[in-house]
């Protein structure tokens, strides 16, 4: 696996962030375009497609070959390869969080099971049963 230092990184997901650029290289995975094949589905000038290129060839996520006229685009993964070990620590990170919450749940999922006086049984609402006497002088002088 490639590593990238931390500019390009913070370059491949500047490139990354965009819609129209994601869904260029998406159009890419299934081979190679030009730039005005990958204009056409997003109905913008061949002149911004040329600008969400350049960003994306500076990513390093592709790479533009002039051939005659044409200006011809390919995916190159290795950089999307680095993007995603690094996002992949964080998914190992979270999935040992959230099983470890799962855990927590089954548990206390499993207490209310061996107790069962106190599961299920509705809660009286606040305000009812006996009022509570007030401690005032007055009381005081009754209880004597």
């Amino acid at each position: 696996m490639v590593e990238l230092h931390a500019e390009q990184m913070n370059t491949v997901f500047h490139a990354l962030g965009d819609g129209t650029r994601r869904r260029m290289l998406h159009a890419l995975a299934s081979g190679e375009r030009t730039v005005g094949e990958l204009a056409e589905p997003f109905e913008i000038s061949l002149a911004a497609a040329s600008k969400h290129i350049k960003v994306l060839e500076t990513a390093g996520l592709i790479r533009r070959e002039v051939r005659g006229r044409s200006h011809v685009c390919r995916l190159d993964s290795g950089p999307l390869a680095s993007a995603h070990a690094w996002l992949s620590f964080y998914e190992r990170f979270w999935n040992d969080r959230l099983a470890a919450l799962e855990k927590l749940l089954r548990e206390e999922d499993a207490a209310r099971v061996t107790r069962p006086d106190t599961a299920g049984k509705p809660k009286k609402p606040a305000g009812t049963g006996k009022p509570a006497k007030p401690s005032t002088p007055e009381r005081k002088s009754e209880e004597k």
